[in-house]
């Protein structure tokens, strides 16, 4: 039974679980795709309702939508789409809406379950910017007088 909460623990889980997915998918010669990952989850519970629902409300945080038979890229290498879909399941599953979804909570998360990744979201406004380096004349460019 897959539990799922708004919380960082529960993130992790859904991450780790999400890379063995797509392992165990690809081991069968299956598609890695939002329809199989739902039906291997949720079983009978994964009707096309439930499964359109998530696309749905993925797809509305992506440039491009995300359909039910999409394949998807490992999630350790392009995070993107599977942090709208682990996001849109969630929100789906515990009835809130997507702007409930605690994102700080799930990039920190992805962060455990895959160490050795990039980071997500990084605070840029936190850093202080470092000031411009000063322009230099290129040396040996002529400068045309009249």
């Amino acid at each position: 039974m897959l539990h799922i909460d708004n919380t960082q623990e529960s993130f992790v889980q859904l991450w780790l679980r999400l890379e063995r997915t797509r392992r165990l998918l690809w081991a069968q010669n299956k598609r890695f795709c939002p329809r199989r990952i739902l039906k291997s989850w949720f079983g009978l519970r994964a009707n096309d309702d439930f499964i359109w629902e998530v696309c749905f409300r993925a797809s509305r945080e992506m440039e491009e939508p995300i359909y039910g038979w999409d394949i998807l890229p490992p999630p350790s290498l392009y995070p993107r789409q599977h942090r709208e879909l682990l996001r849109a399941i969630v929100a789906v599953r515990l009835g809130i809406t997507m702007c409930q979804v605690n994102l700080r909570a799930l990039d920190k998360a992805y962060g455990v379950a895959f160490p050795k990744s990039t980071a997500i979201n990084i605070n840029k406004k936190g850093k202080e910017a470092s000031p411009p380096a000063p322009l230099q004349r290129a040396r040996g460019v002529d400068t045309i007088e009249n």
